[in-house]
């Protein structure tokens, strides 16, 4: 049957090819080469990424990793393994699989662990720790500590259990694993992770990453993608020793450096003052908190695309359309939040491909809009028959790419949603995207209320929502205009 999806894919895509012809291309000169020039800049950019995704992987990685190793076995330090899981609202069945593992990985750790569970209701503290006396890690020199805290929010119990950890002083040898509550890490994480922090440069690293969701659909074929193309550009990054998030899913820190005052305080209490909005605190987004301070301070954070963390994940809403909705309105707006002073500091700091692919976040918004309004555009002006040519280009290269980045994750075969889950990321995202880059005060969690937006707005928050419905008019005016003048409709 799947043989069958893809072929009857390809057919379309050759026969909405089969109207292409010189006349048709000759229709449109201006518009075709911007098309081209467009589409040329987004295509070079993911070959560059590709490329060094392979080479990362391939050669790059396997090297630091043995030079690593034996750099940590020359050293003979001890490194005491640090592990904070945060909880809240979790299935008790995702519960025991999750801190089954992680006690186990405890028990593991070769110079012993401290594993810190942060937790809001009793049920759970009482279950972890019936877990924690049948597991191997209640016979290994392990210390369970449960911090039972109130409900205001993630940044807060970050913030308690890390300050809890600084009471025990961590050195700079140590190691601090963060995960959240959904996440089942692998046995033998400690031992994975504890040489790359024998050089003095790298303050984090995050890896690779699998979901579980039950049921068969769309929902769990888009998040199967996302973290398909996630590995390909982790491991590009991962080539600059920057990544461009420290993954909030699990991601490990040097310890010392993750009990700093400074880095506490700036997960707790993070916030951004912009022009237009003001103050913007922080709700969501602890991730690219913990990112952006190690970032400025000048510290490298690494990728392991060989050592993967599963996550549990559900659909939050009934409908597709609406979950990838909430979803991606929270993951731009913490990227997008943080983004616009990460691109303030100096391409020499940070490197300028790190740099350069952090204002890519925001050029790409509008390349990736222009391309099908340009489409449309043409095909309303010249010929109706470019549409079906623009649908099968897209068609084909989306077809490309996900064969491209689903070899490269080592799976055989894709579903034939992935080329149409691709485009829809792709667009809608950038719709998205355009949407919260003027919004940047609007956040919410999925399983919590942490809607920043009042539901009885005061007269300046009235006043704010309607700037950023006129700075957007105003962007996809200036858009349309300069689309309007390429495709020869001005």
């Amino acid at each position: 049957m799947l043989v069958f999806a893809h072929i009857a894919y390809l057919s379309v895509v050759m026969i909405l090819g089969s109207v292409m012809s010189k006349d048709l291309l000759g229709a449109a000169p201006a518009a075709i080469i911007g098309i081209g020039l467009l589409g040329t800049w987004r295509y070079t950019w993911g070959a560059i990424n590709f490329s060094r995704a392979f080479w990362f992987r391939t050669v790059a990685h396997p090297r630091r990793k043995a030079a690593a190793r034996a750099r940590f076995e020359r050293s003979g330090h001890l490194s005491h393994a640090y592990m904070l899981m945060t909880s809240y609202m979790i299935a008790p069945e995702t519960t025991i699989v999750v801190y089954r593992a992680l006690f186990q990985a405890a028990a593991q750790a070769r110079d012993g662990a401290t594993v810190v569970a942060s937790v809001v209701d009793g049920a759970d503290e009482r279950l972890i720790r019936q877990l924690f006396e049948a597991s191997p890690a209640a016979r290994a020199p392990v210390k369970l500590i449960i911090d039972r805290i109130p409900a205001t929010g993630k940044r807060d119990a970050l913030a308690r259990s890390l300050r809890i950890i600084a009471r025990h002083y961590p050195t700079q040898h140590d190691v601090l694993l963060i995960a959240d509550g959904d996440t089942t890490v692998p046995h033998d994480i400690i031992e994975e992770i504890v040489p790359v922090f024998s050089d003095p440069k790298i303050g984090a690293l995050t890896t690779d990453e699998a979901v579980a969701i039950p049921d068969q659909g769309l929902f769990r074929d888009w998040f199967e993608l996302r973290f398909d193309q996630r590995q390909i550009m982790m491991c590009s990054m991962g080539l600059s020793k920057r990544v461009l998030t420290l993954t909030g899913r699990m991601s490990a820190f040097r310890a010392s450096l993750a009990t700093n005052p400074d880095f506490i305080e700036q997960v707790q209490s993070d916030y951004i003052d912009h022009l237009r909005l003001g103050r913007v605190n922080f709700l969501t987004g602890d991730d690219k908190s913990t990112w952006f301070w190690l970032l400025k301070n000048g510290y490298q954070m690494a990728y392991l695309p060989d050592v993967r963390s599963q996550s549990a994940e559900t659909q939050p809403l009934p409908t597709f359309y609406a979950s990838a909705r909430v979803l991606t309105v929270r993951w731009f707006g913490n990227m997008l939040r943080t983004n616009g002073r990460a691109l303030k500091l100096s391409p020499l700091r940070i490197g300028f491909f790190t740099w350069w692919s952090i204002l890519d976040q925001r050029v790409s918004i509008w390349t990736t809009i222009a391309g099908p309004a340009l489409a449309l555009m043409a095909a309303l002006f010249y010929d109706v028959a470019l549409i079906a040519a623009y649908v099968a280009w897209i068609m084909l290269t989306r077809y490309i790419y996900v064969t491209l980045i689903t070899a490269f994750r080592g799976r055989l075969g894709f579903p034939i949603t992935f080329p149409f889950l691709l485009y829809f990321s792709q667009l809608y995202g950038a719709l998205i995207k355009s949407f919260v880059l003027f919004r940047l005060d609007r956040q919410k969690w999925t399983r919590q209320s942490t809607n920043a937006v009042a539901a009885r707005q005061t007269t300046g928050q009235r006043v704010i929502a309607a700037s950023s419905i006129y700075m957007t008019c105003l962007t996809f005016g200036w858009l349309l205009v300069g689309l309007l003048y390429l495709a020869g409709g001005l």
